[in-house]
């Protein structure tokens, strides 16, 4: 009987297991983008520094109006473009934890399962050892009865 209902679980752990998979995969496609996103953002503070450093070097030796007001307006556009990224990052962030969570609760899941047909399958190996136990103890029993002089 144990054995019969491990064997019937069989396609639910299938299913576990490709749900497993698929969430696994997700969480590594997560990890990437956070990653991208957190590179894209290292590199939008480092050009804005780098721009920075130019204001002093070049305004050091003055400059134009014109080039001032170019420089403002950019510079208020890096800023609105880290600003950006930086929310970026803690979205891809946000994400990255849901999907470890989703992770973790179908490895959990998983596992489970697998647990609970191990004990199936350990339920089916005691019940058949036990019956196994009676049929030779039956068997040596009828020997018994059976050795001459003991009739």
């Amino acid at each position: 009987m144990a054995s019969s209902t491990a064997e019937r679980l069989q396609p639910v752990i299938e299913m576990a297991e490709r749900a497993e998979r698929e969430a696994a995969r997700k969480l590594g496609q997560g990890q990437v983008l956070l990653t991208q996103a957190e590179d894209k953002l290292g590199e939008l503070e480092r050009y804005y520094r780098d721009y920075q450093q130019q204001w002093l070097s070049r305004g050091s030796s003055g400059v134009s109006g014109q080039w001032l007001m170019n420089y403002q307006r950019f510079l208020a556009q890096m800023e609105v473009a880290v600003t950006q990224q930086q929310r970026s990052v803690a979205w891809h962030q946000d994400n990255l934890d849901k999907l470890r969570r989703q992770w973790q609760q179908r490895n959990a899941r998983l596992d489970g399962l697998r647990k609970l047909v191990e004990r199936y399958l350990r339920q089916a190996r005691v019940a058949a050892d036990r019956h196994e136990q009676k049929v030779l103890d039956e068997f040596c029993q009828r020997l018994a009865g059976r050795r001459p002089g003991t009739e």
